[in-house]
């Protein structure tokens, strides 16, 4: 039987190493079409491959290339559990209107999400913590089965995705795709219009790059379109992209807890659960047998929790910015109306807030690695603080 071009393309790449495949292949299709590069890595790898999608705002583009080619082609997409809801309809919406019968749904490990970010507010004190946990490590455990990954970056999106190739070689040796390099706004805007593909539904608001709803803005006229991405940081991408250059130089920061003391580990026990406020009405907290933490919100009112103040060992009091005072507010109130269990504040407070917090009955307070190399221990300990909360009440 006479071998077609692709079974003798795959004979060939079978003994080269990865490096190797990808300059061979990228010498085939350098001027090939985006149709051209995916029909040609899903022969390939038929059965170990898998396409990336945040079903974001040109995600409609390569899915409905993917599913011109075979609809049955895995396609994961990160559920962080941080998505916008728009996000999750959008992909239903496309799941079914495109026919792809393999969709798959990635969410972070529970136990993960327990031990390092129980009150999900990782976000607010280290992106990319928060990235690897949601993102990054349920990624690579999702393709560990898969030998090649297709992805829809772009050149034109960011400077360290300007140097991107059809075909490159990720961690362990596979194999990434990404048949869009060369695709800018009008051409994936002129596609979606010849295919008649529905547009995100947060495109017409403002959002030309969507990711996670608590580090996705709107992005103002004449701005970059992903500059609503983790907007006033100098992160750009998420990091389940980036390439295995050599060792890894990502690390993991956890957050650190700065108390009267001074820098401390985390005590929260193991066996302890955490409950989001608005989930208390649902929740029987005397039945969970455990240490108890309800994760507040800004607008809480601390009245309404007196009733379950025996059964909490730790309320834990949102910061959204160093400039939002409503968490010393709420923390305040708590212990006015008679709370003695801890007090955690969670997101952004600066050294020079730190005595506030102590004033109001904070007992230890949340901050990113990367706060605690700016502002070391001893400004922390340098703050002048009243010897209790209990000596502040009763002077005032």
């Amino acid at each position: 039987m006479t071998k077609g071009p692709t079974q003798m393309l795959l004979e060939k790449i079978e003994s080269l190493s990865p490096e190797m495949q990808a300059d061979e292949l990228n010498s085939r299709f350098e001027t090939g079409t985006p149709q051209d590069v995916l029909r040609e890595a899903i022969e390939l790898h038929k059965g170990s491959i898998a396409m990336v999608s945040s079903f974001g705002a040109e995600s409609a583009v390569l899915l409905h290339m993917v599913a011109q080619i075979d609809p049955s082609t895995t396609v994961l997409l990160l559920e962080t559990q941080m998505l916008f809801p728009e996000t999750l309809a959008y992909q239903r919406q496309l799941t079914e209107l495109l026919g792809l019968t393999d969709v798959r749904l990635i969410s972070p490990d529970a136990d993960e999400l327990k031990k390092r970010d129980p009150y999900d507010a990782l976000h607010l004190s280290n992106h990319d913590a928060c990235c690897d946990l949601r993102k990054v490590e349920p990624l690579e455990d999702a393709l560990s089965g898969f030998t090649a990954a297709i992805t829809g970056r772009k050149r034109f999106q960011s400077g360290l995705r300007a140097r991107m190739r059809f075909f490159e070689v990720e961690r362990g040796g596979r194999l990434r795709i990404n048949p869009l390099k060369d695709w800018a706004g009008k051409q994936l805007s002129n596609y979606m219009d010849k295919h008649d593909l529905p547009r995100h539904p947060l495109v017409a608001k403002g959002y030309p790059s969507i990711g996670c709803a608590p580090c996705t803005s709107k992005v103002g006229e004449g701005e970059d379109a992903r500059a609503g991405r983790w907007r006033g940081t100098e992160k750009n991408e998420c990091g389940i992209h980036l390439l295995n250059d050599g060792p890894a130089e990502r690390i993991k920061p956890m957050p650190q807890l700065i108390t009267r003391e001074g820098f401390v580990a985390d005590s929260w026990p193991s066996e302890g659960v955490s409950v989001d406020v608005a989930d208390l009405s649902e929740t029987d907290l005397a039945a969970l047998n455990a240490p108890v933490a309800i994760r507040l919100d800004v607008t809480t009112d601390a009245v309404d929790l007196v009733e379950h103040f025996d059964k909490v060992a730790m309320m834990v009091v949102p910061f959204a910015s160093s400039g939002d005072g409503r968490g010393f507010s709420i923390a305040r109130q708590l212990r006015m109306l008679g709370y003695t269990g801890k007090i955690r504040a969670a997101g952004h407070i600066l050294v020079d807030q730190f005595r506030a917090a102590m004033r109001v009955g904070i007992d230890e307070v949340e901050i990113s690695s990367e706060q605690a190399a700016r502002n070391p221990e001893e400004q922390w300990k340098a703050v002048p603080l009243l010897d209790s909360y209990q000596s502040h009440v009763s002077a005032a």
